[in-house]
């Protein structure tokens, strides 16, 4: 099971998602309180289980409804995945994964890992 493991940042406090492995599989913004944070975790888990998935690596890909996941690639040429709320809000953003697959494969790992995990803090 994953967990979100809320921990200080210059300014404020942010969110990290880890898998059952202990990998950053998705990170937040920096928010002002910890009440405001745990108010992004609880969109994460409510978004990520029914979002759609807009690949922007396809030329004249087709635009998706909020909440999604837009899958990019960065200026390193690697692939990325940001998941926005209903209100286009982004939410959590991913690290580079070298190929399409693994980018695919950390979208299920959050929907997966979200559903039930714990708030810890650090």
């Amino acid at each position: 099971m994953g967990k979100f493991v809320i921990k200080a940042a210059k300014n404020g406090v942010k969110f990290d998602l880890k898998a059952t492995n202990g990998q950053v599989i998705a990170s937040s913004q920096v928010y002002k309180t910890e009440a405001t944070c745990k108010k992004g975790i609880a969109s994460v888990i409510a978004n990520a289980a029914v979002a759609s998935v807009e690949d922007q690596t396809v030329e004249g890909y087709e635009a998706q409804k909020n909440p999604k996941f837009q899958v990019y690639t960065d200026k390193g040429g690697e692939f990325r995945f940001r998941l926005t709320a209903k209100n286009g809000q982004i939410i959590a953003v991913s690290e580079g994964y070298k190929t399409m697959k693994a980018c695919s494969a950390g979208i299920e790992s959050v929907r997966k890992n979200s559903a039930d995990a714990p708030i810890v803090s650090e």
